[in-house]
């Protein structure tokens, strides 16, 4: 072992600080290991800090810190699962028993999972400014500022606040030799600024976060301005006529529509349960132009999605779900991968040691193509420009998206404000309808996925500007 190695691994212990009664972790865990009839069994024990900060108006509702720390235990025996979490590694060895036992009470049709090779590593993330480390008062003082510009502003009559940092410290070994520490921090801050006249109640929003980067969340004065300036003037805003319309989506918005509406169709669990999903998702299908790619890749740096390795101690790897309009892929777990004859993807992620790893995105996103912005525009006689989100829901094929900010499109130029406008559709009616994918990719960090009862996992998802023909808009 090199000494930088053993250095990593030093400041990793450091930071856990947990010592058991017969040696340091790595022994206990590893012994914790030996000696039983099983298919596969693997251990995951983490320690986590976090900070979480609230405001509602005037009023401060949340300013805390807390620490946790725990692990749990699965066994696979003949096809079936056996979970067991705790808060101490002192009995590790009975606890595993009791996974065991577990497993062994329920009898499935058995399977291999995926086969990946044992993995010994530490990683650690080298941030500029680790958002964990800033005071609090630090943190209070900022968000303070921003709440104030917020409430000072014409029209405004409340805000609401949320900011959360973190810092996730995981051991995860196996029974096949892999022995993987790795920590991950996050940053999560979402505005809102709600305006009032009269009867009308209009909001503006922002959600932005960064991988634990502090400076994510500085010198956002003018955007806190700026959201509540654009509250009070949707107050005035015009309503949209509902119809059918082309529709240039921003990189937020399509983004979102690439994560929520097609991305979660590509979890292979979900794909594997549902008879309907399997002969609608099938590999090799064209699903929209040659323009059109869709990816999901946790090995790109600096991202909130982004890690080295899933919960299964599966290496990442970029996966093309859609490449030049074809479905080409979709996301894997070892035992989803080895149940539909396909590759592991390392998309199997867990919010916490108090849940089993289930299929996951990471960043998702709609590649770059060639098409500028004023192209785009300059094809359109009337549609929408929708940017941002407030919300959505999705059921199978079919969406219904919020969009947060609407401008009117009239002979290639943008025209007047709109109140927000709610898309809905087919999303593979939707995919054959883009017919220019944007230059211009952004990634937007803000906000979390939720699955499974699992919420919220960090996560990334980004576009270039779409431009979708035959989108139907609700409206007056």
């Amino acid at each position: 072992m090199t000494t930088e190695r053993r250095l990593r691994i030093a400041r990793l212990f450091a930071f856990i600080r947990v010592k058991s009664y017969n040696g340091d972790v790595r022994d206990l865990i590893v012994d914790a290991l030996k000696g039983y009839g099983a298919d596969y069994i693997e251990i995951h024990f983490e320690e986590s800090q976090a900070t979480n900060i609230a405001y509602r108006g005037e009023r401060l509702e949340e300013i805390s810190r807390a620490r946790n720390s725990g692990g749990n235990i699965r066994a696979l025996v003949q096809g079936s699962w056996g979970f067991v979490s705790f808060n101490r590694l002192d009995g590790l060895r009975d606890k595993v028993a009791l996974a065991l036992e577990e497993a062994r009470l329920a009898s499935r049709e058995p399977f291999k999972l995926f086969p990946t090779g044992p993995v010994v590593d530490a990683v650690i993330p080298r941030l500029k400014q680790d958002a964990t480390t800033i005071p609090l008062a630090t943190k209070k003082g900022l968000l303070d500022s921003y709440n104030d510009i917020m409430l000072s502003s014409p029209k405004i009559q409340s805000t609401r606040i949320n900011y959360r940092d973190a810092r996730r410290q995981r051991i995860f070994a196996n029974s096949e030799g892999s022995y993987i520490e790795q920590a991950k921090a996050d940053l999560n801050l979402r505005f809102t600024a709600i305006a009032r006249e009269d009867n009308e109640v209009q909001q503006a929003g922002l959600s932005l976060g960064s991988n634990g980067e502090f400076s994510a969340v500085e010198g956002l004065h003018e955007k806190a301005r700026e959201i509540a300036r654009r509250a009070a003037a949707l107050l005035a805003a015009p309503q949209v006529k509902g119809g059918e319309y082309t529709v240039i989506l921003d990189p937020v918005l399509a983004g979102v529509f690439a994560h929520e509406a097609f991305g979660h169709l590509s979890e292979s669990d979900f794909v594997y349960q549902n008879e309907n999903l399997r002969q609608i998702m099938v590999l090799g299908k064209r699903f929209g132009g040659k323009q059109l790619n869709i990816i999901d890749d946790p090995t790109i740096p600096h991202l909130r999605g982004s890690y080295k390795y899933d919960d299964e101690g599966t290496p990442t790897r970029k996966t093309y779900l859609i490449r030049e309009g074809i479905l080409e892929g979709r996301l894997h777990s070892r035992e989803t991968a080895a149940k539909m004859g396909e590759r592991a993807t390392g998309n199997a992620r867990a919010i916490n040691y108090l849940f089993s790893p289930i299929v996951r995105m990471s960043n998702t996103f709609i590649e770059p193509d060639s098409a500028s912005f004023e192209e785009m525009l300059g094809g359109i006689e009337e549609g929408v420009y929708v940017k941002d989100w407030y919300g959505g829901t999705t059921s199978l094929e079919m969406f219904t998206f919020s969009a947060g900010e609407a401008y009117m499109i009239r002979h290639g130029e943008l025209a007047e404000l709109l109140r927000p406008v709610v898309l809905t559709g087919n999303v593979f009616t939707t995919l054959q309808n883009i017919d220019a994918v944007g230059n211009d990719l952004e990634m937007n960090q803000g906000g979390g996925c939720g699955k499974g009862g699992q919420s919220p996992l960090p996560v990334s998802n980004g576009s270039p500007h779409i431009r979708i023909r035959h989108c139907v808009i609700g409206g007056r």
